[in-house]
């Protein structure tokens, strides 16, 4: 076996966690950099109680959360940066500081016993906060239905509140007239900061 075929096997990504099921009383896991995304099953590991899955595939965040609370009751560390289901700016450029706080609200509302996320000591008013509001947090993406046409580019130039009538230039109609205006200066808007020692 060459360099290549060693350094190529060192950098393979895992897909599957079969193997963990004999390792019950496993207490750290270590995933980072691998390709696992929205399908990842732990088997039960009571004893886990630290958790790292940066930079993986994940998006659904709310099933991985209910997914650990069932597998994982002793964790205490879990880290989800580099994620999708993970916002902030290293993942995409939309997101803000105040989508990873709704973020780690959320978490913190699923999973009550961590004391670390992502790196970062929870605090006591986070966890108050998501005693309250955590069920709030929650990202809700909109369902794609069958019936309903794929959002392009173009989209938005096909709709027009006006009727297809009105949509050529040739059969334009405007409507133009004249009225008269009579001022009643009691109830001019301008009157009421005129005092009468002004007049």
């Amino acid at each position: 076996m060459d360099d290549g075929d060693t350094q190529s096997q060192a950098f393979s990504m895992l897909q599957s966690l079969e193997g963990l099921s004999a390792f019950r009383s496993l207490e750290e896991l270590i995933l980072d950099n691998n390709l696992f995304g929205d399908d990842l099953v732990l088997p039960r590991l009571p004893h886990l109680h630290t958790l790292t899955l940066n930079k993986n595939q994940i998006t659904d965040l709310e099933y991985l959360l209910d997914h650990l609370a069932k597998v994982t009751p002793a964790l205490e560390y879990l880290s989800l940066l580099g994620n999708v289901a993970c916002p902030n700016e290293l993942v995409s450029l939309e997101k803000d500081e105040e989508d990873y706080k709704r973020y780690r609200c959320f978490v913190l509302h699923k999973l009550p016993n961590l004391k670390f996320l992502d790196a970062q000591k929870v605090t006591r008013q986070e966890r108050e906060e998501a005693l309250v509001r955590g069920a709030f947090m929650k990202v809700v993406k909109p369902k794609a239905s069958s019936g309903v046409e794929a959002a392009s580019p173009e989209s938005h130039l096909r709709y027009t509140p006006l009727p297809s009538a009105s949509r050529e230039l040739t059969s334009h109609r405007g409507v133009l007239g004249k009225g008269r205006y009579f001022y009643y200066g009691r109830n001019s808007e301008g009157n009421r900061f005129i005092r009468d020692d002004q007049l």
